[in-house]
């Protein structure tokens, strides 16, 4: 009983501190919380009656930000003390509406006249990802996405890209026009040799067939590049 009594004249450090954030959330949004504490607040569903403050700024230390931490690989959360599968579930939950609701700013507008979102999206998709994926982005003649999907995943470094089967697939879709996209895990957007030599092997193939190659964007953490923008095609 005394035990009881001396546990309840002295409650935890961080008593409290999960419902005054929340109301800080609450009334002011996301703009008055830093980094950690918008990770604190997430990790208060999966992790309960303890302080995740030390927890939210190791993991800040440790990926860099919290959309890096958000968008880390399930085995590299779990190198991470503390971490466990519930933490994870919930963080690629976060991870997954991001997503939606980046691709809603692209699905059938104009893409060319939103690149800023396109941009955007493919970064919120693919800029955190620790092996190389090609993705296509299928448009139609009035250049509105129709279709994105994930064509090949790779290593740390490479994809296998397959021309022939970019343009099958467009023609499966009745797309008219593409847009090619693949990311840098080392962070560099800066495109290689062999990614320059596949975007024109794309566009010799989906040339002939009436199907125009927009561009080829290469996502970074630090960055994007458009090899169109770079006139490397």
């Amino acid at each position: 009983m005394n035990e009881l009594r001396d546990a309840n004249a002295n409650p935890p450090h961080y008593a409290g501190h999960r419902e005054r954030l929340r109301e800080r959330f609450r009334a002011a949004g996301d703009e008055a919380i830093a980094d950690y504490e918008l990770l604190e607040l997430v990790l208060f569903r999966s992790i309960p009656r303890i302080d995740v403050k030390p927890l939210a700024k190791q993991l800040l230390a440790a990926f860099g930000s919290f959309a890096e931490v958000i968008g880390a690989s399930e085995a590299r959360l779990k190198t991470v003390k503390g971490i466990g599968e519930a933490t994870i579930l919930d963080f690629k939950v976060v991870h997954a509406a991001s997503r939606r609701i980046a691709r809603s700013s692209v699905v059938k507008r104009t893409v060319l006249s939103s690149w800023s979102a396109v941009i955007g999206y493919c970064r919120t998709a693919m800029a955190y990802e620790d092996r190389e994926q090609f993705r296509v982005l299928f448009l139609d003649k009035k250049n509105q996405m129709i279709a994105d999907e994930v064509q090949q995943t790779g290593t740390v470094d490479h994809t296998p890209v397959y021309p022939r089967e970019v343009v099958k697939r467009a023609l499966e879709l009745a797309a008219t026009a593409v847009i090619l996209v693949h990311n840098h895990p080392s962070g560099d957007p800066t495109p290689s040799r062999n990614d320059i030599t596949m975007t024109k092997q794309v566009i010799d193939a989906a040339t002939p067939l009436g199907i125009t190659v927009h561009d080829h964007i290469i996502i970074g953490r630090d960055g994007h590049a458009s090899l169109k923008g770079l006139q490397l095609i």
